[in-house]
């Protein structure tokens, strides 16, 4: 597939109630595994990749050596890959539309695009949010590539908020990500089985859930409508923690 095609195929494969599920990977060597166990499409956590190469999330691992990462991955699989890609690495929508047409240049089709403000813990307003959405969609399209911008509110991870009271802001983002050209919504940290029923049931967009403790079995979120399942960091985690056992074996 050219990456036209890819990004095709990888719309394509956000169906409501039959989700994609992404197992998430941090370099070619770990996509390369996961294609080899039926991948349909490559994800990376931004996490794992930082942690692998020494750095925290948050954008504390360089541009330049996060591309070279998912450069690597692109042109070693050959199915669609998306990139975590945090905030943009810049508040500066000129900046932001740069790194992702360089993106686009790279083989990527796709990215998670979060409202968490770049390098803060606060959320950006919802219209700044926006602004920053139509910048990439306009970026991408200026490519003739169909991005798949997965838009990532943080509402429901790390703000303190009750999850309930959050989910009318969250639909009100949704709508709103939706207008300035975003093609799915992520609500990382929600773990509720009703609430995410009620954003699946008051979502345009389709709607990306990430497995951690408390979510619900992927049988339940496929019932739930949602369209993606992603699991974030913990194949690194567990990748690791058998490294390290296999380890303790041999030289304790």
């Amino acid at each position: 597939m050219n990456q036209t095609e890819k990004a095709r195929r990888f719309a394509d494969l956000h169906v409501k109630g039959a989700p994609l599920l992404l197992f998430n990977a941090w370099d070619a060597g770990s996509a390369k595994s996961i294609l080899a166990a039926s991948a349909k499409a490559i994800a990376t956590s931004s996490w794992s990749v930082a942690e692998a190469q020494g750095y925290r999330d948050g954008e504390a691992i360089p541009i330049e050596f996060a591309e070279q990462i998912v450069a690597r991955i692109a042109a070693t699989v050959d199915v669609p890959v998306t990139m975590d890609f945090e905030g943009g690495y810049s508040e500066d929508n000129g900046d932001l539309a740069a790194n992702i047409s360089r993106l686009l240049g790279l083989g990527v089709i796709g990215i998670n695009f979060e409202d968490r403000v770049v390098k803060g813990s606060a959320l950006y307003e919802v219209d700044r949010q926006a602004r920053r959405l139509a910048a990439i969609r306009k970026a991408a399209e200026q490519t003739g590539v169909n991005l798949f911008i997965n838009a990532r509110t943080d509402l429901f991870l790390s703000q303190g908020r009750d999850p309930a009271q959050s989910v009318g802001e969250a639909l009100d983002r949704a709508k709103a990500y939706a207008a300035a050209g975003a093609s799915g919504f992520f609500i990382p940290g929600l773990s509720n089985d009703v609430l995410i029923g009620r954003i699946c049931e008051g979502v345009t967009l389709p709607v990306n859930v990430m497995v951690m403790d408390g979510v619900p079995s992927n049988d339940r979120l496929s019932k739930l409508g949602v369209s993606r399942i992603s699991y974030g960091p913990i194949p690194y985690i567990n990748a690791m923690s058998a490294l390290q056992q296999e380890a303790k074996k041999v030289l304790s």
